[in-house]
């Protein structure tokens, strides 16, 4: 007589957790240690390399699959009961897949949170790219399986949670980082060649900020008067050859005046033969506030002074298809209702229209009629003055919808029409516009991008009145700043930001 036994099952259906440890570990050696003793084999004339910035990235890889595979444990530990039957047969291609993908994955979206500088939004956004490249990927290798229908349902609640956790994972490991490098640790010996304002200024950025991870080993500079003023003065231009054959330097920062292209070139070819990475400062550089783009003209080179993300013709279709799609869900859900019940406010605060419209300077400085609740009595000086603090033309109601943001509603209208955005610098009076252009060098080239209903000026202290011409111009650095480092991630921060101001009040809103 036959005897039938059952035996229970892990989650992981006949894999074990030992096995499945073992695999995931395999996989995250080769996906992370081959890529790099092979970056290394080609770069095998390289003596001199950041052991610690090597490890630290082995260390974020391990962790990256670690997250990748725990949240598909768990996600699996969840649905286990609707999937067993179609993962069962193939679980073990699919976790091969899927470490292979994060191997494949980085290959265009590269790891960079151990660079001396990485903004936290553009984390946030470099993690959706990964994240989203992997599950295609993932995807793609399953459907060859003939598991891609079976586990839709189970890829996309993967995809959401992943998006979250790893999202989390990678802003925390940059926090570490930042944190290990403030202790000074993992950091890059330099030295500075030129101590004058340049030199200086870099220098200050430094010590204030050790997180970039940086350490200054001194100064180079012809100037003998400056030894007893600079810190660490190390000497004239000419010890430096000398003293970094005694002396582990990993990069140069050179800043001094371009008059002296010999000397930077013959200091450039001696950091090259050494393998010392040499960066050089312009005197310029105050004149550009991100980046340059350098393109070559046969043999001349060519500098553009600034990057707009908004002249790409994706990021431009990104931005007006969510533009479109923002504005007609609050056209639709919450403009109707709040119509009514500001419109009757409005009418029983003060005579007049509902929506009051005002000539405003769009992009490229095109004229437009703007949109708003009216929110002031009546008055001759609309077009000439604006709004001042307890100002007598502001009724009780405009006051309320002033200082909530609500006033501007009605704009989502101009956002259909594609005269405004969502988000972007705020349109001016036509008065405002021809003052200030006048007065300020960089004023008009805010209107490079569409008006915005709100900005990154207005979330960063700079609504409502400006009563200086200092106020005007942290505005327009502001907005500036907006148009030259636009992303889509950038966008969802600051209408973020912006309803959370609306719900908590704005003293400077009025």
């Amino acid at each position: 007589m036959a005897v039938s036994s059952s035996v229970d099952m892990n989650p992981l259906t006949g894999i074990s957790i030992i096995h499945y440890s073992l695999f995931t570990l395999h996989y995250a050696l080769f996906s992370i240690f081959f890529p790099t003793f092979a970056r290394l084999f080609e770069e095998k004339t390289m003596i001199k390399y950041n052991r610690q910035e090597h490890v630290i990235q082995w260390l974020i890889g391990i962790g990256d699959l670690a997250v990748l595979n725990l949240v598909f444990f768990g996600i699996y530990c969840i649905l286990a009961p609707l999937y067993t039957d179609a993962m069962e047969p193939k679980m073990r291609e699919t976790i091969l897949l899927m470490n292979f993908c994060y191997l494949f994955t980085l290959n265009f979206v590269p790891m960079k949170l151990h660079l001396s500088v990485v903004f936290i939004d553009k984390i946030v956004q470099r993690s959706f790219y990964f994240v989203t490249t992997f599950i295609f990927l993932f995807a793609t290798c399953l459907i060859f399986l003939d598991l891609g229908n079976a586990l839709a349902t189970y890829l996309i609640v993967y995809y959401l949670a992943l998006l979250l956790i790893f999202s989390l994972w990678r802003v925390l490991v940059r926090l570490l980082v930042k944190t290990y490098r403030r202790k000074g640790y993992n950091a890059k010996n330099i030295i500075i060649v030129g101590a004058g304002k340049n030199g200086m200024e870099l220098y200050n950025v430094i010590r204030h900020d050790l997180s970039y991870g940086f350490n200054v080993l001194g100064f180079f500079d012809d100037n003998a008067v400056l030894q007893d003023i600079i810190p660490n003065y190390l000497g004239p231009v000419r010890m430096i050859e000398e003293y970094i054959k005694n002396h582990d330097v990993d990069e140069i920062y050179c800043t001094i005046p371009g008059a002296n292209s010999e000397k930077i070139s013959d200091l450039l070819n001696f950091a090259e033969k050494h393998l010392i990475r040499f960066f050089i400062i312009p005197e310029f550089y105050r004149d550009i506030k991100k980046s340059m783009n350098l393109e070559i003209m046969e043999s001349v080179p060519l500098l553009t002074m600034r990057l707009e993300p908004l002249q790409s013709v994706y990021n431009r279709i990104v931005k007006r298809v969510f533009d479109v799609s923002f504005s007609l869900t609050v056209m639709i859900v919450i403009f109707p209702l709040m119509y009514i019940i500001a419109g009757s406010m409005i009418k029983l605060s003060s005579r007049g229209p509902v929506l009051f419209k005002q000539k405003r300077t769009g992009q490229y400085g095109n004229i437009f009629e703007c949109y708003k609740f009216r929110t002031m009595r009546i008055n001759d000086e609309a077009d000439l003055a604006q709004a001042v603090k307890h100002d007598p033309r502001t009724t009780r109601t405009g006051s309320f919808l002033r200082r909530t943001n609500l006033d501007e509603f009605p704009q989502f209208i101009n956002v259909l029409k594609g005269e405004m955005s969502v988000v972007g610098p705020r349109p001016h009076m036509l008065k405002h516009t021809e003052q200030y252009s006048r007065l300020i060098d960089k004023y008009m080239i805010r209107h490079l991008v569409k008006p915005g209903i709100t900005g990154w000026a207005q979330i960063t202290g700079y609504r409502g009145e400006t009563r200086t011409l200092e106020q005007m111009e942290g505005r327009v650095k502001r907005d500036v700043w907006y148009l030259e480092n636009w992303s889509f991630f950038l966008d969802l921060k600051i209408i973020i930001v912006t309803i959370i101001n609306m719900f908590r009040g704005e003293s400077n809103a009025y």
